[in-house]
């Protein structure tokens, strides 16, 4: 990489992290309080006139929730096309990440075989979006029978499954989200 593309990119990182502290309605100061850093280091970092280091972008990213790639890399043009790399489960079932921001909510399209129930809990919201196929969701003692086009909300810390209603593979699409995250309301459900 030459002298300019480098010269770029560090420009690029404090317009960045301005927008994403505007985008959450921080003030500097609020900023400072989180992570530490003085008001001043935050607006210079955020100006250009403080050349960003490993030792401030690494609380930044972390508070903001987002991957450190994402506050350094230059933002994407050309091909908008995002390649997706499908990743085998156990049992057979597909899963294709279509997001991959950390701590945010991912979106996932899932290809289920059918396989045995297995209650799971965790922390999180999860969302389902069925495609094709009939699904089968339990929680806790509760089962539902979802078709194409239908949708579930649940909280994830409730003993949950969900899975081919049949003999036949199913498709959805998964969202899955930290605790309060609900992504149904969140897209104006």
């Amino acid at each position: 990489m030459t002298g300019p593309d480098i010269t770029s990119i560090l420009d690029g990182i404090g317009p960045r992290l301005r927008a994403l502290r505007l985008g959450r309605a921080l003030t500097l100061d609020d900023l400072a309080e989180q992570t530490g850093f003085s008001a001043s280091t935050l607006s210079r970092l955020e100006s250009g006139h403080r050349r960003p280091t490993l030792d401030l972008l690494i609380p930044l990213a972390h508070l903001y929730r987002v991957a450190l790639d994402q506050l350094v890399a230059p933002p994407v043009t050309g091909d908008p096309r995002v390649h997706l790399k499908p990743q085998r489960h156990r049992g057979g079932s597909i899963v294709v990440p279509l997001t991959q921001y950390p701590g945010r909510i991912q979106v996932f399209k899932q290809v289920l075989r059918p396989r045995e129930p297995d209650m799971v809990t965790h922390e999180g919201y999860e969302w389902l979006y069925v495609l094709a196929g009939t699904v089968r969701l339990l929680i806790g003692e509760r089962e539902q029978i979802l078709k194409p086009g239908e949708v579930a909300e649940f909280d994830t810390t409730e003993p949950h499954w969900f899975g081919p209603a049949d003999d036949t593979t199913v498709e959805i699409l998964h969202l899955f989200g930290p605790q309060g995250d609900r992504a149904g309301r969140s897209h104006g459900s």
